[in-house]
């Protein structure tokens, strides 16, 4: 069973690639905590402060995910991917010798500059991954560094929010920093031959066409791709779901910090044992679903997964704002994640099973696209109603929205 995986990480260059992947998706998470936990020190309670500091996050997928490819096929991939760790972790670490500072626009500068080298990591790391193993090798060595990078980010945050919470918001900074640092020197040792056709003009030419390309993203490509999904009923539905979905975990995000750490009083441990369940959850849960996915029709199975996931999200906070419970909220959000696992999986395939496969770069750009877009949307509406209201109201109101749209759903035609 593990003979093959095994035989794939004797490959050097490979093995090296697998562990720089684990260890920066394990600073990937403690970045998210640190921010958390920098949020809370100068914003308690404040959903719309995290909602602004997260976005940083976000805002990068639009400016440079439409141009990161072009250049990536035209630098040494290697090269990228150390010079972008090297690079995270510089801007990381001189975030803990600004947190003296009143104004907080250079904190935001750095966060932003960091998560913006981070959009050339993931696409040259996918890029590379052919080029470290035989061709028959390919589909193991992705389910690979998949598992092992979801493992990775579900400690990074369980550990990130104990060492947040526990060493300091400076501390936790610096051993960020220090993930990427090492991830860069595992990437650095690998030996792989590529041609860099990287110029100096180069920069200021990716500058100009990110303005070009993003235009043209939204306007053209983006029309394009959403166009074609439109046709069919399955992938019309699959659209309809991405952005429903999206938009509602946007709209729960930062709510749901909030809410997490006024009922358990804190910062973010206990959010990120939270975390670690909710992970736990999606893990088991895609696992379990990917055996048994060829028996259930899978419209039918992402509406009952809605409906389950929401139902139960509406019963969780409800009964938690009654009585706090840290052992019941992990239990809570292991069922969530759970519940919600079959959802992405079944998306993806019902778009991969009713689309011609010359469409699906454009596709999922498109989707891409769209999602981050709902997400960033609906958590700035969600994070600005609860300064109004309350954190409690807006999930209640999120979890009855999509309870709401999965019981219709399922009562409707089509679901076989």
């Amino acid at each position: 069973m593990i003979g093959p995986y095994l035989k794939i990480l004797k490959k050097r260059s490979f093995s090296l690639l697998w562990l720089g992947q684990i260890v920066s998706q394990f600073g990937d998470r403690l970045t998210q905590m640190a921010l958390i936990g920098f949020v809370y020190r100068i914003a308690p309670h404040s959903s719309l402060s995290l909602a602004k500091i997260m976005s940083l996050a976000i805002i990068p997928v639009f400016i440079l995910s439409p141009v990161a490819g072009v250049y990536i096929d035209r630098w040494n991939k290697q090269r990228v991917m150390w010079v972008s760790d090297f690079l995270r972790g510089v801007f990381i670490l001189t975030i803990p010798f600004l947190l003296g500072l009143t104004s907080l626009l250079f904190i935001y500068v750095f966060i932003f500059l960091s998560f913006c080298v981070g959009r050339f990591f993931i696409p040259a790391k996918m890029a590379i991954v052919p080029s470290l193993v035989e061709k028959k090798e390919v589909f193991m060595a992705n389910s690979l560094i998949s598992t092992t990078a979801m493992i990775s980010a579900i400690l990074g945050f369980g550990l990130g929010g104990v060492i947040v919470e526990r060493l300091g918001i400076r501390s936790a900074f610096i051993i960020d920093a220090t993930t990427f640092f090492a991830s860069a020197f595992f990437i650095s040792l690998m030996r792989i031959k590529e041609k860099s056709w990287f110029r100096p003009q180069d920069i200021i030419e990716l500058s100009k066409k990110a303005i070009t390309e993003v235009k043209n993203s939204f306007i053209f490509d983006i029309k394009q791709g959403v166009k074609y999904l439109w046709k069919e009923q399955e992938t019309k539905f699959a659209v309809r779901t991405f952005f429903v979905l999206f938009s509602c975990v946007g709209a729960l995000y930062v709510v749901f910090i909030v809410f997490i750490q006024d009922t358990l009083s804190s910062a973010t441990l206990e959010l990120g044992k939270l975390a670690v369940g909710a992970g736990v959850g999606l893990f088991l849960g895609s696992l379990l679903y990917g055996r048994v996915a060829h028996r259930f029709s899978v419209k039918r199975v992402i509406n009952i997964a809605m409906f389950l996931a929401s139902g139960y999200l509406i019963f969780f906070v409800t009964l938690l704002r009654v009585t706090p419970s840290k052992n019941f909220a992990f239990f809570s959000c292991f069922l969530l994640g759970l519940f919600a696992a079959p959802i992405i999986i079944a998306v993806n395939g019902l778009i991969h099973t009713k689309s011609e496969d010359e469409f699906w770069g454009r596709t999922f750009s498109s989707l891409e696209v769209v999602i981050h877009f709902a997400f960033l949307i609906f958590m700035f509406i969600s994070s600005y109603l609860a300064e109004i209201f309350s954190p409690f109201t807006i999930i209640l109101f999120v979890g009855i929205i999509i309870f709401s749209f999965s019981l219709v759903s399922l009562g409707g035609k089509g679901n076989d």
